[in-house]
């Protein structure tokens, strides 16, 4: 069983990075953002300013961009070893943000952190792939609890279970289509190419956690089946009383884009 307290992303903050991207297409600013993280220090305004040759004025509007866009924190200290008397200077130092756009979005972070659970958990009783499936089902049941404590939804029948599985789905980069009141297709794969490379794990493990948020999201009426197509995720969203389409998975890459 994996640690309940674990975080359910990856460790950094959570930006934008299409918002990043564009934060740092300007080249002064793109230029500071690199000296700062190269620093090894908090820097202030004037060693940014220095930096890229800008006046001080222009840099503090650019690095409190870098701040809005989750790149830098900011605080008020003595860069420093020695304490200054009076008001301390305003520093900057990045932080642990990690900045990835993928259009389609992908979520390979997540399948190699499934991936390791399963190596590490694997015993002479378990394999790797049943140790990472179990992890992959307590990774989405926490996201279920997670959501359904936020939401307070009462109890979910087939459409409201849906509907409420549709915000993670698109936040996750599945691109949800509810095809009819009581199913909703994945017109995405956030584990691609991977999946394509050993389909029936990777799409176990993708199932297991959806089906894991689904029990914590104690949405009962709702299942995840393996129901492969050409260019789509192999997973579907149904309610419990449509059986998968074709228990068999597509061949590798061919129902995957």
């Amino acid at each position: 069983m994996t640690n309940p307290d674990a975080p359910l992303h990856q460790p950094g903050p959570a930006v934008d990075g299409i918002e990043s991207v564009s934060v740092l297409g300007e080249e002064s600013r793109r230029r500071m953002f690199a000296y700062i993280r190269r620093a090894g220090h908090p820097v202030t305004r004037d060693e940014a300013a220095a930096s890229v040759g800008i006046s001080r004025k222009l840099a503090a509007f650019h690095l409190e961009k870098l701040v809005d866009a989750g790149l830098l924190r900011a605080r008020y200290g003595s860069p420093g070893a020695q304490r200054r008397v009076g008001r301390q200077p305003k520093v900057y130092e990045p932080t642990d943000a990690q900045i990835a756009v993928t259009i389609p979005e992908r979520r390979h972070e997540l399948l190699a952190d499934l991936l390791l659970e399963g190596v590490l958990g694997q015993t002479d009783g378990r394999t790797a792939a049943d140790a990472a499936a179990e992890a992959a089902a307590d990774r989405g049941r926490r996201l279920g609890q997670r959501e359904r404590e936020r939401s307070r939804p009462g109890r979910l029948g087939v459409e409201r279970g849906l509907t409420l599985c549709e915000r993670m789905l698109d936040a996750y980069g599945y691109e949800p289509v509810r095809e009819s009141p009581t199913q909703v297709r994945l017109r995405n794969c956030p584990f691609h190419p991977l999946a394509a490379k050993a389909t029936a794990l990777v799409c176990g493990l993708n199932r297991a956690f959806l089906d894991g948020y689904l029990d914590g999201l104690d949405a009962p009426a709702v299942h995840a089946v393996l129901d492969p197509r050409p260019g789509e995720c192999c997973v579907v969203l149904t309610d419990t009383e449509t059986p998968p389409a074709d228990p068999d998975l597509a061949p590798a890459g061919e129902s995957h884009r």
